[in-house]
């Protein structure tokens, strides 16, 4: 009679322990481990990321810190850690959280357009994916690698076309400096290489060019006028004397980009640098901005006329008077002048 009691209340302890660890299992892999209200949340992974590293950013998401380790230990998950972008649904368990971030890298959309150089650049890429903005800019001036590809360190901002782009965001530097170059060969297919080689440009040098009309003008229906005239100047062997150009000199003697400067004066033209178009003859050694395409485009297709000059419309402003003689450039240029100091705009 004792031994069969003593069997009972093994058997019924056996199964309350059973119940427990069948209990506990459940609750550690595929009870619900999040606490955030959102339908998902981002996690995102870093290269040098560990276990613990990873279970402290997740903390805010999770219910239980301590049942995730567990589960992450048990399906090796804790030692083969991969970075990347992850979505983390809600009322996901551990089972299932750490399947997404095991084999569910997702990809993120990296934006860029406008950026004046290519430290510019680098800090706006680096505000979208995992490598810094000294990884990136030492990426890209790479010396071995800009030779490769034919550009230099003053024209390699020409390489990276303004657009939203899918990339993993624990894409490396290198993987993301290739994809770009990938890109920008990919634009220059044959058709408009010899496009650009008909307008006596190459690639490089259109993409140049169209930095100064973007910086001349964001008037879409006055881009490909402002083309012609400066491939119109080209032709002839004259300097552009674009004022952009020269205020792009002011910024980079100085250091300065954040200057606002809305007024080019006569002392300023005398400043000694490759970017001044009015010393120099010929194009900058590269763009004094990036591009939109749609500028690029209107480089691509100038309109055919015969002018030479163009200054700023003080009657219409954002847009611009034309003229194929320096005796109507200078009258046009006058009331301009006259516009600025009404203004009281003197730098």
């Amino acid at each position: 009679m004792y031994r069969r009691k003593l069997f009972l209340l093994i058997s019924i302890l056996g199964i309350i322990l059973g119940i427990f660890f069948v209990f506990k299992f459940y609750q550690t892999f595929f009870w619900s481990n999040t606490q955030f209200e959102n339908d998902f949340s981002y996690v995102f992974v870093d290269r040098d990321d560990t276990i613990d590293s990873l279970t402290l950013q997740m903390k805010p998401l999770l219910k239980s810190t301590k049942n995730f380790l567990i589960a992450a230990e048990k399906k090796g998950y804790a030692q083969r850690i991969r970075s990347g972008k992850y979505r983390i649904q809600k009322s996901m368990g551990n089972n299932d959280i750490i399947n997404t971030l095991r084999s569910q890298r997702l990809t993120t959309k990296v934006v860029f357009n406008n950026q004046e150089r290519i430290e510019d650049l680098v800090g706006r890429v680096a505000e979208q994916i995992e490598a810094d903005s000294l990884s990136l800019l030492k990426s890209f001036l790479d010396p071995a690698f800009l030779e490769e590809a034919g550009f230099t360190e003053d024209n390699a901002l020409a390489m990276y076309l303004p657009n939203t782009y899918e990339v993993f965001w624990d894409t490396t530097p290198e993987n993301f400096r290739n994809r770009m170059l990938t890109y920008y060969q990919s634009y220059w297919n044959e058709n408009r290489k010899n496009k650009v080689k008909s307008l006596g440009l190459t690639p490089v040098e259109a993409v140049i060019l169209a930095s100064i009309v973007q910086k001349e003008s964001v008037q879409v229906e006055e881009q490909n006028t402002i083309a012609g005239v400066y491939l119109n100047r080209l032709k002839k062997k004259m300097k552009l004397q674009a004022d952009p150009t020269v205020i792009y000199a002011m910024k980079k003697v100085t250091g300065d980009f954040q200057q606002v400067i809305k007024r080019v004066l006569y002392k300023d033209l005398k400043l000694n640098s490759p970017y001044n178009t009015y010393k120099v003859k010929g194009l900058p050694p590269g763009p004094i901005t990036m591009p939109d395409l749609r500028t690029l485009e209107a480089v691509l297709h100038p309109e055919q006329h015969d002018y030479l000059y163009f200054v700023a419309a003080p009657e219409k402003i954002g847009y611009h008077l034309f003229a194929s003689s320096l005796a109507e450039h200078n009258r046009n240029k006058k009331k301009y002048t006259r516009w600025l100091n009404n203004q009281k705009i003197y730098r």
